[in-house]
């Protein structure tokens, strides 16, 4: 038997902290291989070719000081997250039901888990229904998971599979989806229902109309990697472990599990969750998609020298992520949104970053990510 032989789809209750019932992880299970590179090592790969899927960043193992950040911002921040939770729920809800359905929930790995796992929660609350829910990867410029797509969609209807994720950046992965699922429906004309549009708490870059809010606040699961995703890291995309007819790899650190925060995230969201659903008070001609974020990137990545958009993460998310993975070259943060920054603020002093005062920035804060070479 090969090592690629050796692996295998994650085993249902024996992959990931979330219950079985919340999720089924369309993931082979890569929790044997070794993946992890430093940041500095990482980052220089990134940007000489590697594609940053065939690696994992270590796993950032904050301190208490953060970790009481964490709390403090998922304490304030539930009522929000769990308006936000009920208001795209109801959006995902109407339009599976314009087709006949219930909502088939397709989270994309990592991000999205705990906010398919809340909306699972929302449904079996509001409406004492038990969606199915799965999570499959997506990954920028290689696409989407087509085996795990295939999968779910052998078992239901395209009009009811429904797209979720965290938060949009400047859209990259909703770009991406759009054109995974064009090519899809182009293969398989039986398809022609599934829809493109992703489903997030929050759009600050008006990338979809499928959104809680288009406030960048911090979503606190944005703060941690793992230990708030189940324990799951981020998925994996490399020949040598992923062949023909397997799932996108991830792996499961099960060894982290003092620290795992996951079920204590949803559990305090859905303790907020409100009585009944809000009334969408948002004109459809609001909703509509103006890429308002991507050409903001462009100008502020022109404006700082950067040739590489990619370069550049928008969003207090984005930018989390760009301090606890890559190598940060400076923060930009919107001085009245020092609220919901605190922990960008003291993971970006731990590392030395500077942060830049810019009163007229479209997002709460941007990461900078240091090119290799100037």
């Amino acid at each position: 038997m090969t090592a690629l032989q050796a692996l295998a789809p994650a085993v249902p209750g024996r992959f990931g902290s979330y219950p079985v019932e919340d999720v089924t992880w369309l993931l082979t299970d890569l929790s044997s291989v070794a993946l992890e590179r430093g940041t500095e090592d990482r980052e220089e790969a990134i940007q000489s070719g590697t594609h940053y899927s065939e690696m994992l960043p270590v796993e950032y193992q904050p301190d208490a000081a953060y970790l009481a950040l964490f709390t403090a911002a998922l304490e304030q921040s539930a009522g929000r997250l769990a308006d936000a939770v009920a208001r795209v729920g109801e959006l995902v809800w109407d339009a599976a039901a314009a087709r006949g359905r219930t909502p088939v929930l397709v989270s994309l790995a990592r991000a999205g888990t705990p906010i398919g796992v809340l909306l699972r929660r929302w449904y079996r609350g509001s409406r004492g229904v038990d969606v199915p829910h799965y999570t499959i990867s997506i990954i920028r410029g290689r696409g989407i998971d087509e085996v795990a797509l295939a999968s779910v969609l052998a078992r239901h209807p395209a009009a009811a599979v429904r797209f979720v994720d965290g938060w949009t950046g400047k859209g990259a992965i909703q770009r991406q989806l759009t054109e995974a699922v064009a090519s899809w429906r182009a293969a398989h004309p039986e398809d022609a229902a599934l829809d493109d549009r992703l489903a997030v708490l929050a759009d600050p870059g008006g990338c979809t109309e499928l959104y809680g809010t288009r406030d960048d606040f911090l979503i606190p699961s944005a703060c941690l990697n793992s230990t708030v995703s189940g324990l799951v890291s981020r998925t994996v995309l490399r020949e040598d472990l992923i062949g023909p007819g397997m799932f996108h790899g991830a792996k499961y650190y099960a060894e982290l599990a003092p620290s795992d925060v996951s079920a204590r995230f949803v559990d305090t969201v859905a303790a907020a969750f409100p009585a009944r659903a809000p009334a969408d008070d948002v004109p459809a001609a609001e909703r509509r998609p103006t890429w308002a974020g991507w050409a903001a990137v462009e100008r502020i990545a022109a404006a700082h020298g950067i040739a590489d958009v990619n370069l550049v993460k928008p969003g207090v998310g984005e930018t989390t992520r760009v301090l606890l993975r890559r190598v940060p070259w400076r923060v930009l943060v919107r001085p009245d949104r020092a609220g919901d920054l605190r922990h960008v603020t003291a993971l970006a002093t731990a590392r030395g970053v500077p942060l830049v005062e810019v009163p007229d920035l479209p997002y709460s804060c941007l990461g900078l990510i240091a090119p290799v070479r100037r």
